[in-house]
């Protein structure tokens, strides 16, 4: 379980984050959602405390963000940032690698091995994992960064955008596989979307923010109505049936 207390993040006078109060529970998939600027990158940034709060708490499986230590938190969060640029060279292999260092320090065991392998296979890299990343897609790239995340074997995964550079072919494809993280391997993910037919359609919950503070928050069928969908993001929004759910239709 993800606590939040009256967090806040002041840029300027009049630019802020929070205060932010908000509980997101064990398991599943938190999406957060709103208009560009709402504060949702910088919220998930706070969470896996790759930035600093101005007030408020943030507590991850009963630990303090702020002031534990950084091993321990490594072992029970881990974060993609929208940001991902490697200059070294290195192939899908030695990257997923990278997510075992919380664990290995470093010196990779036969277990750590096993579990790179895994998540290269449960992001179907196997064909590419010997690949250096210059030579791969956008998409490909995305997918390998994913893969380094689901290796740190963290109960709490961070994502922000991982869609970005992907098409809707392996857009549709990267949900599916968090989805089955969540289900299949108990990862509690919180997952930051621009596509808010993507959160309704695979979130077990949606929270809305806007103007940097939390609107709305509560399931697909709560939060998609246009009502709702009108008011975050300031423009006409219907929701009609889809053959699969709801699907909000902007006009």
């Amino acid at each position: 379980m993800i606590t939040i207390e009256k967090v806040r993040r002041e840029y300027a006078t009049d630019v802020a984050i929070g205060p932010v109060d908000l509980v997101i529970p064990e398991g599943g998939i938190t999406a957060l959602i709103g208009p560009n600027g709402a504060g949702k990158s910088t919220l998930l940034t706070m969470v896996g405390r790759l930035m600093g709060m101005d007030a408020g708490s943030i507590a991850i499986a009963g630990l303090d963000v702020a002031s534990a230590k950084s091993a321990d938190l490594a072992k029970v969060v881990s974060i993609l940032r929208q940001e991902n640029h490697f200059v070294t060279r290195l192939t899908v292999r030695q990257l997923v690698g990278f997510g075992r260092f919380p664990h290995s320090k470093g010196r990779l065991t036969r277990a750590d091995e096993d579990v790179i392998s895994r998540s290269i296979d449960f992001l179907d890299l196997g064909m590419l994992e010997h690949r250096y990343l210059d030579e791969l897609s956008g998409g490909q790239r995305q997918r390998a960064y994913v893969a380094m995340v689901l290796a740190q074997d963290t109960d709490v995964v961070l994502l922000d955008e991982p869609l970005n550079n992907l098409d809707m072919k392996h857009a549709v494809t990267m949900m599916a596989q968090l989805r089955r993280a969540a289900d299949e391997l108990g990862r509690t993910i919180v997952i930051v979307l621009h596509d808010i037919n993507f959160a309704g359609h695979y979130a077990d919950r949606i929270c809305a923010m806007k103007d940097g503070q939390v609107v709305e928050f509560g399931t697909p069928a709560e939060i998609m109505t246009d009502e709702v969908l009108t008011r975050v993001f300031e423009t006409p929004v219907q929701v009609i049936d889809g053959p699969h759910g709801p699907l909000a239709v902007y006009y």
